[in-house]
């Protein structure tokens, strides 16, 4: 049906190495880019950008981020909101230090000290894997967030830690209106996903998933399992850190090193979970459902109520979404525990395949 590639043939080994190989899909992301460039900014209102797109394109990021090093690479974090800690405050420090400073650059330096940081944390991953990883990295959370605290110099020397971001500007242009920081951060979110879907299908991306798989087996066929494990490690945190210092800079404007606290870490897991790990739309769609699902019963459980006359005061709405929330997520889990994208690559399938059954 709609998804049968009959008729689609490559002729060179350049158009079978296509990012999108089928051209429906290539039409679906091209549709998809022009109404997010160019619909989206013209029809969304401010509580849109400021509630809904622009934190899901951050946390996206970051769930693209730790995707990397727990669903291709095989090495379980626990540290995702440390490294965009990390992140935050490093961009945030050598915009207010280094006069003139290019905010893209900044947000590049936070990524890069996030990739550091990310490296001297990922190092008891030669020695050690699963969830003894997990409680190492995990370590990274605490200390990280300690550090903040403690040396009021990452704050430029705020007793609290308490950070309040400069203003946004690049090449004379000020992005000080919703919509601006959302074509900023969707730019920045789009050109990330794209290098890291090519990362994947390289030899870097081929190096991660042998090792996830097999570490052994990867050993003995020549991969080099300190280079590749670590530079898992540094890609995703480079990733969260641009995360984190989209998400002080252009989403809240004022951050504190509890902010990025070991629920925010789950946050991301979660996201990955649901969504699909070991896959870029997996973090995607994971963070779409982890971010809207919640919204969404803000309003619908307190109409129900209303419609039923049920006496339901606010704390009790709240306490009821968080056990639907739950449950949905632990039911989404037993039906389909590879996440959503792979509904979506089981609906492909259908489609290639209807009117027939399967």
């Amino acid at each position: 049906m709609f998804y049968r590639e009959t008729g689609q043939f490559k002729n060179s080994y350049a158009a079978d190495q296509q990012v999108f190989p089928i051209r429906q899909d290539r039409v679906g992301i091209a549709i998809l880019l022009a109404v997010a460039f160019l619909v989206v900014p013209l029809v969304a209102g401010n509580y849109w950008f400021n509630a809904i797109f622009i934190p899901f394109l951050i946390f996206a990021l970051a769930a693209l981020g730790l995707n990397i090093l727990t669903g291709y690479a095989g090495q379980l974090s626990l540290g995702s909101a440390a490294f965009m800690a990390v992140g935050a405050y490093a961009a945030y420090n050598f915009q207010v230090r280094v006069e003139g400073m290019p905010i893209l650059m900044s947000f590049i330096l936070g990524g890069l000290t996030a990739a550091g940081v990310g490296i001297l944390f990922g190092l008891p991953s030669l020695r050690i894997k699963g969830f003894y990883l997990a409680v190492a990295t995990l370590a990274a959370q605490f200390f990280i967030v300690w550090c903040l605290t403690k040396f009021p110099y990452l704050s430029n020397n705020s007793s609290s830690g308490v950070i309040s971001v400069p203003g946004v500007e690049m090449l004379g242009f000020k992005f000080d209106t919703p919509q601006s920081r959302y074509l900023l951060v969707l730019s920045i979110v789009t050109s990330m996903a794209l290098l890291a879907k090519n990362m994947v299908r390289s030899t870097t991306g081929r190096s991660w998933m042998a090792v996830r798989d097999m570490d052994v087996a990867a050993e003995v066929i020549g991969i080099r399992l300190m280079r590749t494990k670590l530079l898992a490690f540094a890609v995703s945190s480079f990733y969260c850190g641009v995360a984190g210092a989209l998400y002080a800079f252009c989403y809240l404007g004022s951050v504190e090193p509890d902010g990025f606290s070991l629920d925010l870490s789950f946050k991301i897991l979660f996201m990955i979970i649901v969504g699909g790990v070991g896959s870029i739309l997996g973090s995607f769609l994971g963070a779409a459902f982890i971010l809207l699902l919640p919204i969404f019963l803000d309003i619908t459980l307190p109409a129900i109520a209303g419609l039923l006359s049920l006496p339901f005061d606010s704390a009790t709405v709240s306490h009821i979404q968080l056990m639907v929330f739950g449950a949905l997520i632990m039911f989404f889990l037993i039906v389909e525990p590879h996440g959503l994208a792979r509904l979506w690559q089981i609906g492909k399938e259908k489609l290639r395949l209807w009117p027939f059954p399967h």
